[in-house]
């Protein structure tokens, strides 16, 4: 029986040992299509959830094991992943991450088409073609005719198209109308203090807040830190609407490197 207890004694740190040194160091470099560092990168270990930011030079070390991904996440920019193999840890990393094309701004039309065709087409400001086209066409029809009217007889297999060489007013007017409802249901505004208090409630409820507890930090303390992110970022106004967790954390690990520095949390 002693036998037995002495064998299970030092089996145990064997199996913590090797938990221990399975983790790693690892250096890399962000770039920007392997031209110039950019900086900061949120650096995220998606296995063990620990994070960090590039420095000013891209550089960056975090902690990992074997078959860890590492996430690589900056505003106007795609997120890279990629999954940590043995011969990653032989040479410091090289990641290049790609912009994300610019989106053009949103067209907003103040003008609300009043049903008057007459008016309305003036100020849509039809173009010198259509306008050009309008008036032949006008001019053909109150023209006397000058040849023979043909036999009041259609083939039975002639279908006429009734819309051909006629430009739809209404057509264009409708293509205005839908332009005004896209323009104006994608409007960000500023977000109440209902509406702030309601995103804060939902960061701390989906976003995992253990980068700012692991400083000691109390929940008192924590939504005084979300508050300032808030402010300084304007979080709720931009993503109340459209919360995307990873945008979010981003947004919060940016704002608390500078409230770091200003509340003196490292000296703690």
């Amino acid at each position: 029986m002693r036998t037995y207890i002495k064998r299970i004694f030092y089996t145990i740190p064997f199996f913590v040992s090797a938990g221990f040194f399975s983790q790693q160091q690892i250096t890399g470099t962000v770039t920007e299509n392997s031209k110039k560092n950019i900086t900061p990168v949120l650096i995220i270990n998606v296995s063990n959830r620990k994070s960090t930011l590039s420095d000013t030079l891209g550089n960056f070390t975090i902690e990992v094991s074997e078959n860890d991904e590492l996430r690589f996440v900056k505003e106007g920019y795609y997120r890279f992943d990629k999954k940590i193999k043995q011969e990653d840890f032989r040479f410091p990393l090289m990641i290049s991450l790609d912009k994300t094309e610019i989106e053009i701004p949103e067209v907003k039309i103040t003008y609300k088409p009043t049903g008057n065709l007459e008016r309305d087409n003036r100020h849509l400001n039809e173009s010198r073609k259509v306008v050009s086209l309008r008036s032949e066409l006008d001019e053909y029809m109150k023209s006397p005719l000058n040849e023979a009217l043909p036999d009041n007889t259609v083939s039975k297999t002639f279908k006429p198209d009734y819309n051909a060489g006629h430009v739809s007013i209404l057509g264009v007017l409708d293509a205005a109308v839908g332009l005004f409802k896209k323009a104006t249901e994608l409007k960000i505004t500023k977000a109440n203090y209902t509406e702030t208090q309601d995103f804060i409630k939902k960061v701390k409820e989906e976003i995992d807040l253990e980068f700012l507890r692991k400083y000691g930090m109390n929940e008192e303390q924590i939504d005084h830190f979300l508050i300032y992110a808030n402010d300084i970022r304007m979080m709720a106004k931009k993503y109340r609407k459209n919360f995307k967790a990873d945008t979010v954390e981003y947004e919060l690990k940016i704002a608390f490197s500078e409230y770091r520095k200003i509340r003196k949390l490292d000296n703690l």
